[in-house]
């Protein structure tokens, strides 16, 4: 308290002010009182009172380190990192179970994630929040965006590590030109089962809405106010702000510092303590401004009332939630680890090129052998695997099985290739496209072109991994036609290619009647008939004339079993 404001008290509030204002100064800073600097014509009961509102307020809205009370005999970690889908969710049933087997009352899920299905990380909402005999906590390890923001609202409890990203879940439409709006037919089905569940998490966890929302929907914005009187702070949107603030409806952000000392009984926030440096951040009003959605590192997760404590190892966790025993870490078995390898790009890539080599060395052999077989289990794999993880659906699978059908009945059935071979072909690459796409709302037919981001990158990884796959499987044709034959251990899968000899009709007269050949007519040429070329009788023609028997005549022409004479003496 400077000089200054101590004489306006003297002026207002006399020797009764004069004393309590050296009780204050006495007892404060042995108690923590915080000094309000912003109530200049309170009595002084009026600032007594209002010191000690405005600590409590702030002991409310501050970032609390205090661990719970609540000791727990032992503790789970369960990783969630990577693409949220369905593998993911069945994964964290599974986990879950396993840990309710072993009488858990904490469960702490780890979160390093870029987001993922919105249908899959509804429905892990929905299994987290039914575990009510369990603490559930969000360990934000590194970042959790989108559906890994939803997950961790989901929570009862928020923590982060030192260096970490929490929110953005908003909803965008992606085009030729970029990222736009969702169009407002599309809005309400796009956004409104992600709102309602932060909705529902902010009512469980008394998480302030507005925040909640702004992560969402852009146009939420958000300022940060704090009453001058008893400290109280709280997220308002626009017309409150103006309310309890004044200023006017420019969106524009502005410096909080630049807001005076009014008549109102509120200001604008001016900035917060970074709770990993202990440094002041000066913050810029509206704090979720109309352009972005919000997103915050811990220090702001924690100032807005998300983050509760900052734990950068398990044993930070052990720690702060009293666990007795070490925390052990339940991690995905190895078979969804296969799952969701096999849906990597460069697995599919892989696949999708052995499965068209296999088909072209299958083509070129024989029967039925080893290079279908392969072909055939590339495919299912390539299939397969989305439809473990939600990606694909069944009617995806039956368009790619339809369109082989189809080109199958053009090769073997119809002959050439025409309407069957080229709507065969247009099935198969929709329908492997299709596997691509993860499900959008208000979808109805099986195949449709994608208006959502996820959805577009979904096509766009998978026209990369079609046209990479066809580049390979091409480069491996030509190398398996020009080296293949010459390994003398795979000639059954594709033998050598056949000589000329071997490839020529059998001569009916066992080397004789070739051209040049003289032979001695037998018979009456009129113009066909017999002659003898040594032991051998062979039926011949002339060329339109008519010979006599035993007349020499030479062979002019020869073309498989047909032999053509003429006279010697003509």
């Amino acid at each position: 308290m400077n000089r200054y404001k101590l004489l306006k008290i003297m002026r207002t509030g006399g020797l009764t002010a004069i004393v309590a204002w050296c009780c204050v100064l006495l007892i404060g800073p042995a108690s923590g009182l915080a000094i309000d600097k912003s109530s200049d014509n309170a009595t002084t009961e009026k600032t007594s009172a209002a010191l000690l509102a405005k600590e409590s307020a702030i002991k409310d809205t501050a970032f609390d380190e205090t661990a719970p009370t609540e000791r727990f005999k032992n503790g789970f970690i369960i990783p969630i990192r990577g693409e949220i889908n369905d593998v993911m969710f069945e994964s964290l049933e599974r986990r879950i179970e396993t840990a309710k087997q072993a009488d858990a009352k904490l469960i702490v899920f780890e979160l390093d994630t870029p987001g993922g299905a919105v249908s899959s990380a509804l429905d892990i909402c929905d299994l987290i929040k039914s575990l009510t005999e369990i603490k559930t906590v969000a360990w934000v390890h590194t970042e959790a965006y989108s559906a890994g923001s939803m997950i961790s609202l989901a929570c009862d409890e928020i923590v982060m590590s030192t260096a970490s990203t929490i929110g953005d879940c908003g909803v965008i439409l992606g085009g030729p030109t970029g990222p736009s709006e969702v169009p407002e037919e599309l809005r309400a089905k796009a956004e409104s089962p992600v709102i309602e569940e932060f909705r529902d998490s902010a009512n469980r966890r008394d998480y302030d809405l507005l925040l909640c929302e702004s992560m969402v929907v852009k146009e939420r914005v958000v300022y940060w106010v704090e009453n001058i009187n008893t400290g109280q702070r709280k997220f308002v949107d626009e017309q409150e702000k103006i309310r309890l603030v004044g200023g006017s409806t420019d969106k524009t952000p502005f410096a909080a510092s630049d807001n005076q000392e009014t008549e109102y009984e509120w200001k604008l926030v001016t900035s917060y303590t970074d709770i990993v440096t202990g440094k002041e951040i000066k913050i810029t009003q509206p704090v979720v401004p109309a352009t972005e959605l919000l997103t915050m590192r811990q220090s702001k997760a924690a100032a807005f009332g998300f983050c509760k404590a900052i734990c950068s190892s398990p044993t930070d966790l052990k720690i702060r939630y009293n666990v007795d025993e070490a925390l052990t870490m339940l991690t995905s078995n190895w078979s969804e680890r296969v799952t969701s390898w096999l849906t990597s790009m460069p697995v599919r890539i892989f696949l999708l090129a052995l499965l068209l080599l296999g088909a072209y060395v299958e083509f070129h052999t024989p029967g039925v052998g080893l290079a279908g077989l392969v072909s055939l289990i590339c495919l299912a794999i390539f299939v397969g695997a989305p439809y473990m993880t939600g990606l694909a659906n069944v009617w995806e699978i039956v368009i790619v099985f339809i369109g082989f059908g189809l080109i199958a009945l053009e090769v073997f059935v119809i002959p050439g290739f025409g309407v069957a071979g080229i709507s065969g072909m247009l099935c198969v690459v929709v329908g492997l496209l299709a596997t691509f796409i993860p499900e959008e709302p208000g979808r109805t037919l099986p195949i449709y072109w994608p208006q959502f981001e996820p959805g577009l990158q979904g096509l766009k990884i998978g026209v990369t991994t079609l046209g990479s796959a066809l580049g390979a499987s091409i480069v491996g044709m030509i190398l398996i036609s020009r080296m293949l034959p010459h390994i003398s251990w795979l000639h059954g899968a594709m033998p050598l290619n056949p000589t000329a000899e071997e490839v020529g009709l059998v001569d009916p007269y066992n080397g004789y009647a070739r051209e040049g050949d003289v032979g001695l007519v037998e018979s009456p040429l009129r113009p066909a008939g017999k002659v003898r070329f040594g032991n051998m009788l062979v039926d011949v023609v002339t060329q339109g004339m008519f010979v006599e028997p035993g007349t020499e005549v030479e062979v002019c022409e020869r073309q498989g079993n047909r032999v053509v004479v003429r006279p010697i003496n003509t």
